[in-house]
């Protein structure tokens, strides 16, 4: 992780003006076009023509995310304080700022898109607590200072195709937030490609980046998740200005490691390698200004890149997840935490070999409508499959008859999970079809698809 002193990447020294002119205007009228067609779709990206009942169903697995990360304004053992006040960048018809205006005393949305406020508005009638607002800049301008305790956002700045205005965002963001503020936001990271980005396919910013601008402006990092992925995550604390900068790390006894399990499973052992070898150490004690850029953990001696810092839970024990590091031996492996290089507490953990491959196919689903399943509406079909070493080996017939036109997507680095999307044959006609899937010699059982 970056250390304060570190000399910052010059994209970060940017002015706000400095943003083409003409991205707003793009934003405005491709989201309103958007909207008109199908707001549904192109909001939750689930199914066409789909209504209210399933388009907030949708956002459950969001939701219920929001909620663990805002516990960060709590106080460990006390329950979450109902007078707080919270906004929404990028709100959309409201799909997730309905669900969370339960949590908050008054929250906000805003959006670039005139006619997605306006159903908004239709589909928050009758929730007085929370209010929607259209914004004709690409700021938070429309607020005073330290106006929200909690601010978030979600599937928004992976659509904005200017790395000006993300920035000016979540610089404004500090604005906005009283101080211990949280933010909660998810951003496009993905490796930075040569072509020119859309409304649709914004803007990458690494995760390297993202740490960087937390550092630089005074934010305490929590969490970056998802790494190398369309679906980074990242939590920050509002703190004062210069505070990482008077920070002194010094002896706490009270520290310490009360566990150490497998971070994805909950498992004692952790494997050496592959997309499980991570670690969640349950801290006692941890100190409250310790964060993702100020702490390591060296596990045999090597540090393991960290990606989550939790809140507090009932009785004060924290979770800090580590990636194992490559290279790693088996066996009982000691385990040290230290923050600000002062060593703070340590523990042993297993390490178990890493169990074999397996690719795996975990889901058959039509191109464009992701809740269709089974049923091909739109021409196309969407594999997901997870460890997954040679995607390159991918082929299949849909009734004796190759598929062409695939597309793979790796979509998460770690996990080894990869999207294979083709276009079905030309001869395949409505009805029922026999789809064979392999992976270089690898065949996998096949799977019934009625196209429609």
């Amino acid at each position: 992780m970056p250390r304060a002193e570190k000399q910052l990447p010059l994209w970060i020294e940017y002015r706000l003006g400095m943003a083409d002119s003409n991205v707003l205007d793009r934003m405005r009228q491709d989201w309103n076009d958007r909207a008109r067609e199908d707001a549904h779709y192109y909001v939750a990206f689930g199914r066409r023509e789909q209504d209210d009942a399933e388009f907030f169903a949708t956002a459950a697995d969001v939701v219920r995310g929001l909620r663990a990360e805002a516990k960060h304004l709590r106080d460990a053992g006390q329950p979450f304080p109902r007078n707080l006040k919270a906004l929404e960048i990028g709100c959309g018809p409201g799909r997730i700022l309905r669900p969370l205006s339960s949590d908050f005393a008054e929250i906000h949305g805003i959006d670039v898109s005139d006619e997605m406020i306006r159903l908004a508005r239709e589909k928050l009638r009758g929730v007085p607590n929370a209010q929607v607002h259209h914004t004709r800049t690409s700021d938070l301008s429309l607020f005073a200072d330290e106006s929200f305790d909690f601010v978030y956002s979600y599937a928004v700045f992976q659509h904005i195709p200017s790395r000006e205005v993300v920035l000016g965002y979540l610089k404004d963001v500090r604005r906005v937030l009283k101080p211990g503020g949280i933010l909660r936001c998810q951003i496009n990271g993905l490796p930075e490609t040569s072509q020119r980005y859309t409304t649709w396919d914004g803007v990458r910013i690494s995760a390297t980046e993202v740490a960087e601008f937390a550092v630089h402006h005074d934010f305490q990092l929590y969490a970056l998740e998802n790494m190398d992925t369309q679906y980074l995550w990242t939590t920050w604390r509002k703190r004062p200005a210069g505070w990482r900068g008077r920070l002194r790390a010094g002896p706490s006894p009270a520290t310490r490691i009360r566990i150490i399990s497998n971070a994805l499973t909950a498992d004692p052992l952790v494997p050496a390698s592959g997309p499980r070898a991570f670690a969640a150490l349950r801290i006692e004690c941890l100190p409250a200004d310790c964060d993702l850029a100020n702490l390591e953990v060296r596990i045999d001696g090597q540090p393991g890149a960290l990606s989550y810092l939790g809140p507090p839970e009932w009785d004060g024990v924290v979770q800090l997840n580590a990636a194992i590091p490559a290279g790693t031996r088996t066996g009982l492996v000691p385990v040290e935490v230290l923050w600000l290089g002062v060593p703070l507490t340590s523990a042993w953990m297993r390490i178990v070999p890493p169990g074999p491959v397996v690719p795996r196919l975990c889901a058959v689903r039509d191109g464009d409508n992701l809740l269709s399943g089974t049923r091909i509406i739109s021409g196309s079909v969407k594999l997901v499959f997870e460890e997954t070493l040679r995607p390159n080996m991918f082929h299949a017939t849909v009734d004796g008859v190759e598929v062409h036109s695939v597309l793979t997507v790796c979509t998460d680095p770690v996990e080894q999970r990869h999207e294979i999307n083709f276009a079905l044959p030309e001869s395949i006609g409505r009805g029922a079809h026999d789809l064979r899937i392999f992976i270089g010699t690898r065949a996998f059982p096949p799977v019934a698809i009625e196209v429609v």
